[in-house]
């Protein structure tokens, strides 16, 4: 069976909009601050990742833009994501013009639900906003991978923003990249899965 793995760049209060600029946000470009030896260990993170991948799953625009940036690109990374297995939740693509690509059409949750059974391994979702929050809503999402880069926007669209109920988290793992980025990593977990407080240890505390 396979696994969602939603992994992402955000800024220090959660916005992912318009990392490198041209969609008109007032931020737009922020990602473009991570320089040197950040920019650096940041693409050796993202390269492991696709290696380790069995499929990627984007929304219609994501896949758009890295269509856009990699397709034609050379180099063992571009590779990599042109042999890739790409899954485009879209109602409107009918004609994806990267290799190794098919349209899902359908309801989310029920084609992600197939496609988790019908691949083993890692699906890796890149950007995608609104596509994340939907996966979240239908319980589809196995683990956050977030690189949260130093930098405090103020407003943007976030990731979390139009989630229906709150999502309990467990924390997999905490590392510094480069000099400045953080790369956490998070399960989700059922709520009912929390294990309950004991009434005894609670009057003790208080």
């Amino acid at each position: 069976m396979g696994k969602i793995i939603v992994s992402t760049n955000m800024s220090l209060d959660g916005v992912v909009e318009d990392p490198t600029g041209g969609e008109g946000f007032r931020h737009g470009g922020w990602f473009d601050q991570m320089l040197g030896e950040d920019r650096e260990a940041w693409a050796k993170v993202e390269f492991e990742e696709a290696l380790g991948a069995t499929a990627l799953l984007m929304g219609r625009r994501s896949y758009e833009f890295f269509a856009s940036r990699w397709a034609g690109r050379g180099g063992e990374w571009a590779d990599r994501l042109r042999e890739l297995p790409k899954y485009v939740i879209s109602s409107t693509l009918t004609e994806p013009g990267w290799s190794n690509s098919v349209v899902l059409a359908g309801d989310v949750g029920e084609e992600v639900s197939k496609l988790k059974q019908k691949v083993d391994g890692e699906i890796i979702v890149y950007g995608s906003r609104l596509l994340i929050s939907a996966l979240i809503d239908n319980d589809l999402v196995d683990e956050l991978r977030l690189i949260i880069v130093p930098i405090v926007l103020g407003d943007g669209e976030r990731i979390f923003d139009e989630t229906d109920e709150k999502k309990p988290l467990r924390l997999l793992s905490s590392r510094t990249l480069g000099k400045g980025l953080v790369f956490v990593s998070y399960q989700l977990i059922a709520e009912d899965a929390i294990p309950a407080i004991d009434p005894a240890l609670t009057e003790r505390v208080a």
